[in-house]
């Protein structure tokens, strides 16, 4: 009798379907409304991938995973053999350790804002990049969002500006009685007598602050898109009393000894007077 041999997409795709019954892989659609992950610059996010539990022990190595923020591919993996796009070179992964538990989520190390999208997830059943051999398995839709923040100093003290991501390229600055932005430091300017970028921490101090540098502090990528925005506030020290009413400073000085006395004395004889008027 002759024997048929079953081709290997077949047994591949037939071997990750029945070992990890995929989740959804024919009840998701494309158009599936896709899961929302939100996340801020520099952060690690992880984008979810599942399968169902299993009962029998799944082989990893044997599913091939591709990862695509329509129409390019992210990432894909077969077995130890990975594949990742130039934009996300050492940010991405999928632990092979987890795939044989059904996971086979995608994770971003210090996420970006230009990693803002909607990603998409496949099992490549044949190991040809084609729409024709992929099942469809999830699709999430990744927001990415700047720091924000107010802080307030005295003048003398240091301003520590965080800079998150070793992918901030740029610090601008905006007065506070201007509408200009100017260039305030680049990733390998040298250290100056007011400013300087940690050596190990992603961390840019502002020396002995002025009232001038009063204003927005805007940290920027390579592509000028925000990584964070700061609003500084430098306080003046007073040795008056101030009254805040709205926008207004009302500064007040304390009132003279003589002139405290003088009404003291004026109170205690009108007293005097009217206690004598009652007898």
């Amino acid at each position: 009798m002759e024997k048929v041999l079953m081709p290997l997409w077949l047994f591949l795709y037939l071997q990750c379907f029945l070992t990890g019954n995929l989740v959804g892989s024919f009840a998701l659609p494309t158009g599936a409304h896709p899961v929302p992950i939100i996340s801020m610059v520099g952060s690690q996010v992880v984008l979810p991938c599942s399968w169902k539990g299993s009962q029998k022990e799944m082989t990893p190595s044997a599913c091939h995973i591709q990862w695509m923020s329509p129409p390019h591919t992210v990432f894909e993996q077969l077995g130890e053999d990975k594949w990742q796009a130039a934009e996300f070179d050492g940010r991405v992964e999928v632990p092979l350790e987890k795939l044989s538990s059904g996971d086979c989520s995608l994770i971003i190390k210090d996420v970006q804002i230009g990693d803002t999208g909607r990603y998409e997830s496949f099992i490549v059943v044949d190991g040809v990049r084609s729409k024709s051999s992929r099942v469809f398995i999830q699709s999430v839709k990744l927001s990415v969002t700047d720091h924000k923040s107010q802080q307030s100093h005295k003048p003398g003290e240091d301003l520590v500006l965080e800079l998150y991501t070793s992918h901030s390229f740029a610090v601008v600055f905006q007065s506070r009685n201007s509408s200009v932005w100017e260039s305030l430091w680049k990733r390998g300017d040298e250290n100056n007598e007011r400013l300087e970028k940690h050596p190990q921490f992603e961390q840019l101090t502002i020396k002995n602050l002025r009232s001038s540098d009063e204003g927005i502090y805007k940290v920027l990528d390579e592509n000028d898109l925000s990584v964070s925005t700061v609003q500084l506030y430098v306080e003046e020290n007073f040795s008056s009393f101030r009254i805040h009413k709205g926008h207004e400073k009302i500064t007040a000085d304390a009132a003279p000894t003589s002139s405290y006395s003088a009404l003291l004395l004026m109170s205690v004889l009108l007293s005097c007077f009217q206690v004598l008027h009652l007898h």
